[in-house]
């Protein structure tokens, strides 16, 4: 394995466990579910984003199902920062870093695929 591979998969496995923990946290941690009922957002949206997100790291973290992974995460991710800017809460930072960990995580899936395939 040369290093590239060895950073990403680090990389990987970083990004895919804190999202995988940040969002159980989410969807169970009762610090959390007290501190988003004060965002003023209805009590289902926590559920609907944590639950996917859930899922959406899992895929993440299963080489097989990557792809599927990285799009849902995205997705969420890009819904999360709505959510939050939409809510005048501009703190998005750690949103955008996972968004940016997930994209080049899969960047370089797609040329590994590529040169591969070649």
């Amino acid at each position: 394995m040369t290093a590239r591979n060895c950073a990403v998969q680090i990389l990987r496995w970083t990004v895919g466990l804190v999202v995988l923990v940040e969002s159980c946290l989410l969807a169970l941690g009762a610090n959390r579910i007290h501190s988003f009922a004060r965002t003023g957002l209805p009590h289902w949206v926590r559920p609907a984003l944590a639950w996917p997100e859930i899922a959406g790291a899992i895929l993440f973290l299963i080489p097989a199902t990557s792809a599927a992974g990285t799009r849902l995460l995205l997705c969420i991710f890009f819904l999360a920062v709505l959510l939050h800017l939409l809510h005048g809460q501009h703190d998005i930072g750690a949103l955008l870093v996972y968004a940016a960990a997930v994209w080049a995580v899969d960047s370089d899936r797609n040329r590994t695929e590529r040169a591969t395939q070649q």
